[in-house]
């Protein structure tokens, strides 16, 4: 599978995620500063579905010390504001549809937080140091190449998960604001 083709699609099994991030040159802490905005990639991951109908917006990397992981719209999605990922259950059954973006609209201001949630570092991933966004409170590691300039592959490495959930970001300037 081609990149094209998985931007386009926005879906692959793991193992052609994984043989496409493998091809692309890593991603270095400077390149991954700044706001992206973000969409999932159809692996048939776990838990794939329930970021984007939560309202999950991207990615917000300021600095090495200072990462917000989840950026998320506001219930009129003009605005932006993190929320603290530690309350985000990953493991349980959630509905993955228009339920789950109803029950995030009074939720989601609950669990704001202004404080930031993640690092970055360079990690060895797959034989390659590679930018990668280290969670503070969850056994969670985004893992970054590079597809170009303003587009990067994340595969994220959930303790527990046979294979990692891949997902893009794109390289944001003029979208939302965020609350920071």
């Amino acid at each position: 599978m081609e990149i094209e083709t998985l931007l386009k699609e926005r879906k692959a099994t793991p193992e052609e995620a994984l043989a496409i991030f493998d091809q692309l040159e890593p991603a270095t802490l400077e390149y991954m500063q700044g706001q992206w905005k973000g969409f999932e990639l159809i692996t048939g991951h776990a838990i794939e579905g329930l970021l984007e109908p939560s309202g999950w917006y991207g990615k917000l990397f300021k600095n090495p010390e200072e990462v917000h992981p989840l950026l998320m719209y506001s219930a009129n999605r003009k605005r932006l504001f993190p929320i603290n990922p530690l309350l985000i259950p990953l493991h349980i059954k959630l509905p993955r549809n228009r339920l789950l973006k109803i029950l995030m609209v009074p939720v989601g201001p609950l669990l704001k937080t202004k404080k930031p949630k993640a690092r970055m570092r360079m990690i060895e991933y797959r034989g390659k140091v590679t930018g990668t966004m280290v969670y503070d409170q969850k056994a969670i590691n985004d893992h970054f190449a590079r597809i170009d300039e303003n587009t990067m592959l994340g595969a994220m490495d959930l303790k527990g998960m046979p294979v990692p959930y891949f997902f893009v970001l794109e390289r944001d300037t003029v979208g939302p604001k965020h609350s920071l």
